[in-house]
């Protein structure tokens, strides 16, 4: 009879062990993109598709295993610098861009996330990376085939 109480006791303990140690595991942290749009979404919606497929084919799906955290100037330049500043604050892991106003505001607001550039113009003779091929701290340079 001591033995059966003795191997309850043990039982239990083991239990209680086994839920600390399984709720003391973390969650998965989900990657978090930052978008930043000069335009609206409907303007390059099909760009955006592109984007999306693209981290689909890699294995990211919005929403499962990935967020993305949208902002859209809507055509005014002039609240590029707030939607960077707000995309910083949420602390999204990378931002991905396109153009020289939206590039420009991005580095004003960030120093340490890294910023991927889709579409824009020449990232050399604006002044926005040292060079192709070593474009600095945080800018990053994707060259992507537009899907039809």
């Amino acid at each position: 009879m001591r033995k059966a109480r003795v191997l309850s006791i043990l039982f239990v303990v083991v239990l209680l062990a086994v839920a600390v140690i399984a709720g003391a595991q973390q969650p998965q942290k989900i990657p978090r993109i930052g978008f930043l749009g000069s335009s609206s979404p409907s303007a390059i919606s099909t760009r955006v598709e592109g984007f999306r497929q693209g981290l689909r084919e890699n294995g990211y799906v919005e929403g499962q295993n990935i967020a993305i955290e949208y902002r859209w100037a809507e055509g005014k330049l002039d609240r590029l610098p707030k939607l960077a500043a707000d995309l910083v604050s949420h602390k999204v892991d990378i931002i991905v861009t396109h153009g020289d106003a939206a590039i420009r505001a991005l580095k004003q607001a960030t120093k340490t996330i890294p910023i991927v550039v889709g579409v824009t113009g020449d990232l050399v003779v604006t002044g926005h990376a040292a060079s192709l091929a070593r474009p600095g701290e945080t800018l990053r340079v994707s060259w992507t085939r537009a899907r039809t």
